[in-house]
């Protein structure tokens, strides 16, 4: 049997002979170290070549005779009102090599609630230990791949999950201080003791104090609570699908999004014993947080954005454009708030859902990330924050890149809606309706954006709609979109739902399928060495595709009356809202054409109103705010000249994908 790591193949005789090497000497050099010289004589009459720093770090340190060890860190909460202040489960794996040497290592950490209940990655990998208790299975190939490398991986049973004591409490203090303390604790300012309740202290002695977070969904989400602390130590994080506020999860804007709350997930992942002893805490999740989308003091502390301006380590964020589970607008307003606080920041937008980059583009990711770690963590000079800052997947595995991410030439342009020739089927220009120009519709919770989109060029009772003329050359939309909608609703409630759409056929990544836009398959591809208990083998996957006639590529959804005080909406009375719609990155092509739809409830991504209104919508009072690339003039241009023509492909696919929603959906249910 074979090994393949990075594309190169690797065989067990191999890796033993350079493990065996690691054990005789250490060769992993500090930043600015030189490498050994190449053999061989100089040439003749010629100095010998200067050789550069080293730029990557290798994997000569032993993964099977790592030290494998735990820690319980103390929190300084007492969330579960025990009279004891909690204690979180630290797994940790690092080198013995350099722990022999005295030498210090830094932490690549992901703190996650899932560990035992649910499982990490695509093959849902739980941690396993031995009959003493010692850890043997990390999840994930993060500690295959880098122990080796000279870094230690942490893994951080949150509060009140796995072997933790304390209570989840969905993203508030007791969850973001469970990772907060291991980091002060790395760097010498936290108390770690050897078992969960016994009094013999344990020090990170052998740390650095130089962590990195990273984790997928909720796993995301906890680094970017942690970042948003400020806390000294941490180096930087990378967020996956990752949510930065969680009133967006269960709301938006108003609306609710799921129907259920953060007591559900809870519940969920919290061990059997944290369940029964956290009664109080539940109690206050659901007290906290209304079915009627009150922005609360429960919502304002799981809010990170407010505080990027503390973020002090650096952000590689990843994102699928189609996640309806952490969709993203998390992304994109965390995004512009670091941009505001400086940070140094780099982005990955796939065409995917909820999907870790390690399965839709490994072997690139993993150099990346391998990359990455080793600047801010080991402090290498390999240049990675000088190259471009986003990676873009324009069309299935077709990627691009972008100096800076919005590009620079992007601004927000605003378009407007018009009436034309049918009603219900306007138009989209950058000139303003007459005033008294109106376009009307009535809530039908049975439909969704997919049938809106497909029926945009007919008069249906369910939206309004609004379409550019075919486009003469290619149309970027880079970023955040906002519409502001003026409307007279009919009835006492009304929810509105605001989407973006391409008009013309295309090959996409099938998000709506159970992959999410991935198919798992059979052959496995190795990322490290493994031990008989922790294989560092995963299976592949496959991108998978399907033919649309058209592709919903943002969306947004607002309660009419939000932010208006509590109370019903006086039926006959106009509302403005803006809706904030997920952030971006769309190419409508030339013989496309770009819609604007208005509708009611999206069905299976938003919960109806408690009645069934009609709305008017006041086209003069309504417009959208899109980020162009190239701006207004780019607009002009694509919107004028002659349109090429298309036809749909041979193949008939679609109209296009109904969204995929977990019957309970959970923010890490594939990581």
């Amino acid at each position: 049997m074979e090994i393949r790591e990075r594309g190169a193949r690797w065989s067990y005789r191999t890796l033993v002979a350079v493990a065996s090497a690691a054990l005789c000497g250490v060769l992993v050099a500090p930043a600015g170290a030189a490498q050994a010289a190449p053999p061989g004589p100089a040439s003749a009459g010629r100095p010998a070549p200067s050789v550069p720093p080293l730029k990557v770090s290798r994997p000569v340190h032993s993964y099977e005779n790592a030290i494998r060890e735990s820690v319980w860190v103390d929190t300084g909460l007492d969330a579960d009102g025990d009279g004891r202040t909690d204690r979180v489960a630290v797994d940790i794996v690092r080198p013995a090599e350099l722990a022999r040497q005295g030498r210090k290592v830094p932490v690549i950490m992901d703190a996650s609630p899932y560990y035992s209940c649910c499982g990490r990655g695509n093959e849902s990998q739980r941690k396993t230990y031995d009959a003493d208790g010692n850890p043997l299975n990390f999840p994930l190939y993060y500690d295959n791949y880098f122990v080796p490398r000279g870094y230690a991986f942490v893994a951080v049973d949150l509060a009140g999950t796995n072997r933790s004591d304390g209570c989840v409490d969905v993203g508030g203090r007791s969850d973001i201080q469970s990772a907060k303390a291991v980091v002060d604790w790395l760097n010498g300012r936290a108390r770690g003791y050897a078992t969960l309740t016994g009094t013999t202290a344990v020090r990170a002695d052998w740390s650095t104090g130089a962590t990195g977070m990273i984790g997928k969904s909720y796993d995301g989400t906890v680094a970017n609570g942690v970042a948003a602390t400020g806390v000294k130590g941490l180096k930087t994080i990378v967020p996956i699908g990752a949510i930065s506020s969680w009133y967006d999860y269960y709301f938006q804007q108003g609306a609710p999004l799921y129907g259920s709350g953060p007591d559900w997930l809870s519940n969920y992942v919290e061990s059997p014993a944290a369940r029964a002893r956290c009664q109080a805490v539940q109690r206050e999740l659901v007290a906290g947080a209304p079915r009627g989308g009150d922005w609360t003091p429960l919502w304002q502390e799981r809010d990170y954005v407010r505080d990027a301006r503390k973020v002090k380590a650096s952000v590689f964020a990843v994102h699928g454009m189609q996640d309806l589970n952490v969709r993203t607008k998390h992304l994109g307003q965390w995004w512009d708030a670091l941009a505001d606080a400086g940070v140094e920041r780099k982005i990955w937008l796939s065409q995917t859902g909820h999907v870790d980059p390690f399965d839709f583009r490994r072997a690139a990711w993993v150099d990346t990330l391998h990359r990455w770690f080793d600047h801010y963590l080991l402090g290498y000079a390999n240049g990675i924050e000088r190259e471009p800052m986003a990676d873009i997947e324009h069309a299935p595995d077709q990627w691009s890149t972008d100096r800076v991410w919005p590009p620079r030439t992007t601004a927000a342009t605003t378009l407007r809606p018009g009436t034309g020739e049918l009603p219900g089927v306007g138009t989209l220009t950058r000139t303003a309706a007459k005033p008294g120009a109106t376009e009307t519709f009535t809530d039908d919770r049975r439909l969704g954006e997919q049938d809106w989109a497909a029926a945009v060029d007919r008069t249906t009772a369910a939206k309004a709609g609004f379409v550019t003329a075919p486009l003469s050359r290619p149309l970027r939309l880079s970023g955040s979109s906002k519409v502001t909608v003026t409307a007279t609703p009919s009835t006492t409630s009304a929810h509105l739902s605001a989407v973006l759409v391409d008009l013309g056929p295309d090959t996409i990544r099938d998000y709506a399928a159970a992959g999410e836009g991935i198919t798992t398959l059979a052959e496995r591809t190795c990322w490290g060495p493994s031990t008989t208990a922790d294989s560092s083998c995963y299976r592949e996957t496959a991108t998978r595709t399907t033919t649309v006639g058209h592709t919903v590529f943002s969306r947004g959804w607002a309660d009419l009356g939000h932010p208006a005080p509590d109370g019903p909406l006086v039926p006959g009375t106009p509302y403005t809202v803006t809706l904030e719609l997920a952030a971006s990155d769309h190419i409508v092509p030339a013989g496309h054409r770009l819609a604007l739809i208005v509708a009611g409830t999206d069905r299976g991504l938003v919960d109806p109103p408690s009645t069934t209104p009609t709305l008017t919508l006041d086209l003069a009072r309504t417009a959208a705010r899109l980020p162009l690339v190239g701006g207004a003039a780019a607009f002009d241009r694509a919107t004028t000249g002659t349109a090429p023509s298309y036809s749909t492909p041979r193949t008939a696919g679609p109209s296009g994908v109904s969204p995929h929603r977990p019957t309970q959906p959970i923010p890490g249910d594939r990581s």
